[in-house]
């Protein structure tokens, strides 16, 4: 791939993309640091802006949910190391938070630009370079290094914390239990069994079923499995 070649673009269930890398936390290889466990990747336009501090301070305090469930943290900015040393001071300071996971240094673009998270719509969005900075994309990543979901939003727009921890939720009980989640589903509602589990089998499975349609199944799961860590 030449210098000014895009790669191809992720999707979901692409194999994420390995990377060494220099961070808060010291030099990582990003595949082996994943340990065979989830990881929520995720990148902010620059060092201390106020949308991006915000941010960082929320999911610091989160953390110890994502651990409960074997994840991971990792934060990316367009900015050095030594940049991201003294923010983690203000956003701690800020928030009241204490910033333990790792944030990538990529001032040249290299994992920005690996994994798509360059803004091409926001024509200000640049660095005194008039280089395009980081948009803020999520990835979550499952442990066998596939991209299970891929958000992205605008620089103005914070993202929300709760509804990333809700995703890897979703992802975890129906990787182990072979459902899907309904709509605004959060741990401890009804989830739906999985159209393509046939009826003899679902029924086996899942004594507690209401069908509602042949094609929308409802059902709890015991308490003791919808549960952080499912």
């Amino acid at each position: 791939m030449g210098s000014n070649e895009r790669p191809e673009p992720l999707r979901l269930g692409s194999k994420a993309p390995n990377f060494k890398a220099e961070t808060t936390a010291g030099p990582i290889d990003f595949h082996e640091w994943a340990d065979g466990g989830w990881v929520v990747l995720f990148s902010h336009p620059e060092d201390y802006t106020p949308v991006c501090t915000t941010e960082l301070g929320a999911f610091a305090k989160l953390e110890p949910e994502f651990a409960k469930r074997g994840v991971k943290l990792i934060g990316l900015s367009a900015n050095t190391i030594e940049s991201h040393g003294g923010w983690i001071k203000d956003i701690n300071e800020i928030s009241g938070s204490n910033l333990r996971f790792p944030i990538i240094g990529d001032k040249q673009r290299q994992v920005a630009l690996m994994y798509d998270m360059i803004d091409q719509q926001d024509a200000t969005n640049v660095d005194e370079r008039g280089q395009a900075f980081t948009i803020r994309s999520v990835f979550v990543i499952d442990p066998k290094h596939t991209i299970r979901t891929i958000l992205s939003y605008p620089a103005s727009t914070g993202r929300n914390t709760a509804e990333v921890l809700r995703i890897v939720d979703s992802l975890q009980t129906g990787d182990k239990h072979r459902v899907t989640t309904p709509i605004n589903w959060v741990p401890g509602d009804d989830v739906i069994v999985h159209p393509t589990i046939k009826s003899p089998e679902a029924e086996k499975l899942f004594p507690k079923m209401q069908v509602v349609r042949p094609y929308l199944r409802f059902t709890p799961l015991p308490k003791e499995q919808t549960s952080a860590n499912v």
